[in-house]
């Protein structure tokens, strides 16, 4: 089973400081993972640093995966290639190998990976002429079309639709249950959080508050820390937890 460790991670841009000193205890495959906090926390800071993309302080640690298996889908992905939905998730399938010749289990993945995503109709568009939703499906696509055994995802959900949302993270849970792999997910809607992740990191001002079990991570008293909100954390009629915001958090 794959799994991630941070030790004393810390990371900046020059002279200023953004993580400092995070670590967590093993963070297991196989299910998905949230990372939260608010805007400016330091949560695009910690996956560049966790993808090799920022030099720190401390260890990145991976147990039954090297670097090369690790996959990073930023928030802006820029798709302004003239190129079609289909060449560009082979690009990401051959990246860093020369030419586009295809062996019949590559073409497989592609097409897997469209299916699985619900983009196979988008398959001959243009970039270009996508919906932001669209656009950030075909993302999702392109980092999992290698089938890594580590994911970070930087707010994968952000332009899609309340169906679009539901479908994508269902596919994600599924995908991490069927290879074991790592899947962080920077997210900001904390129910989606309390109904798909099973475990969860949160970050404020650039240090790591807690890792663990989602309800025992996100209390009350954590989400204020985070937001500045009072809220409380409550079962719906089919038993399934939820917040619910009740506002500024009191002086």
């Amino acid at each position: 089973m794959v799994s991630l460790t941070l030790e004393r991670v810390g990371a900046g841009y020059g002279r200023r400081k953004i993580l400092t000193e995070a670590s967590t205890p093993p963070i297991a495959g196989g299910m998905l993972t949230a990372l939260v906090g608010a805007n400016a926390a330091g949560k695009s800071t910690l996956f560049r640093r966790i993808a090799g993309q920022l030099r720190g302080a401390g260890a990145v640690r991976l147990n039954g995966a090297a670097q090369a298996d690790l996959r990073y889908m930023p928030q802006d992905t820029g798709m302004n290639a003239a190129l079609t939905v289909y060449e560009s998730i082979i690009l990401a399938l051959k990246q860093g190998e020369g030419g586009w010749r295809l062996s019949s289990g590559e073409l497989a993945a592609v097409d897997e990976v469209l299916g699985r995503f619900g983009i196979a109709h988008l398959a001959d568009h243009q970039l270009p002429e996508l919906s932001g939703g669209q656009r950030q499906a075909v993302s999702v696509a392109q980092t999992l079309v290698a089938r890594p055994r580590v994911v970070l995802m930087d707010e994968p959900t952000s332009a899609l639709d309340l169906y679009r949302q539901f479908e994508v993270l269902e596919a994600l849970r599924a995908y991490a249950e069927e290879t074991g792999a790592v899947m962080i997910l920077a997210l900001h809607d904390l129910n989606q959080v309390m109904r798909c992740c099973t475990t969860t990191i949160a970050l404020a001002e650039g240090r790591l508050l807690a890792c663990g079990d989602t309800l025992e991570v996100l209390t009350p008293e954590l989400i204020r820390r985070l937001y500045g909100i009072d809220s409380r954390v409550e079962r719906c009629s089919r038993g399934c937890p939820m917040m619910i915001v009740d506002g500024p958090a009191a002086a």
